[in-house]
């Protein structure tokens, strides 16, 4: 199994040819992937004034609403690896641009503290399985929240209660070039965080406490346009450099293959409905781990 210095260089890699296709569904991102990260919002209950992380904020929506929640006196900022991304969320809220909102390029694995520290709270959507060396990414976030300061996180379960996050991209494949490799085992991606056990173990060795680990459901629901879906899906997943690298026809077979695997969660003249078993993930920082220091870094 590659280290993490490898397994980081070649997530960096993929992030950013992965970042025009999250740029370009951004919006839909934001619409039917909400149910992804709602739980974690609602349980972390950000108030006007709080000062919030958003870790994996990619194209930003998550941030500018967690942003419009700690108004006007508080702020979001979100942080991503991929500075396309970052900037894609730059352009995308640049009307709502100003000291509650800021987006941030950086490596939560390698920062000490993430820019804006001490933060009251930490937000997290579908982002702590795909780290490297999550210990380390973990402990940044622990270190970046006040004494007492909480954290709330969704990651997905595993493979059976996510049958269709495969289908895209086995869909897609037959008809584009190479692929990067697939994670194996606890390697960074969808699955690496499926044994809460080990999720439990990584947030308490990072210095979290009152760590909760909880299954929740939930489904997405999407337009019924069969080939509007199926790009989305290829473009956001580990095909989409491959297929914006191909020509016309073969981009066209590869959503005519993701179609037909995602048809089982097709209702003609509805739309889609794509089930998601997620992990609901809470803790909080002890309040005496480091001084009541209530200074922040611009």
């Amino acid at each position: 199994m590659p280290g993490n210095l490898a397994l980081r260089a070649r997530g960096a890699a993929f992030w950013a040819r992965a970042a025009p296709g999250w740029a370009r569904h951004a919006d839909r991102q934001d619409e039917i992937g909400r149910p992804l990260g709602a739980v974690a919002l609602d349980r972390l209950r950000p108030r006007p004034g709080e000062w919030v992380l958003d870790v994996g904020c990619g194209c930003g929506g998550t941030t500018a609403e967690i942003a419009r929640v700690v108004a006007p006196s508080g702020r979001a900022v979100g942080l991503d690896l991929a500075a396309a991304m970052v900037a894609a969320a730059q352009a995308r809220f640049a009307a709502a641009a100003g000291p509650g909102l800021r987006f941030v390029v950086g490596d939560i694995e390698v920062l000490d503290r993430v820019p804006g520290a001490p933060f009251d709270a930490a937000y997290s959507r579908m982002t702590l399985m795909l780290l490297a060396d999550p210990a380390a990414g973990l402990a940044t976030i622990r270190r970046s929240l006040r004494p007492g300061g909480r954290l709330a996180a969704t990651v997905f379960r595993d493979g059976a209660v996510n049958p269709w996050l495969p289908a895209a991209m086995l869909g897609a494949a037959p008809h584009l070039g190479p692929m990067p490799p697939l994670p194996i085992g606890d390697e960074p991606g969808p699955f690496a965080f499926a044994d809460p056990a080990r999720v439990t173990r990584l947030f308490a060795a990072a210095g979290f406490t009152d760590v909760a680990v909880h299954p929740h459901d939930v489904v997405l629901a999407a337009p019924d346009d069969p080939g509007g879906i199926a790009e989305w899906l290829i473009e956001v997943g580990p095909a989409g450099a491959a297929y914006r690298d191909s020509g016309p026809a073969a981009r066209a077979s590869a959503r005519a293959g993701a179609a037909r695997l995602l048809e089982r969660f097709r209702e003609a003249g509805t739309g889609y409905r794509l089930p998601a078993g997620l992990w609901l993930i809470t803790a909080e920082t002890p309040v005496s781990h480091r001084p009541s220091d209530r200074s922040r870094t611009p």
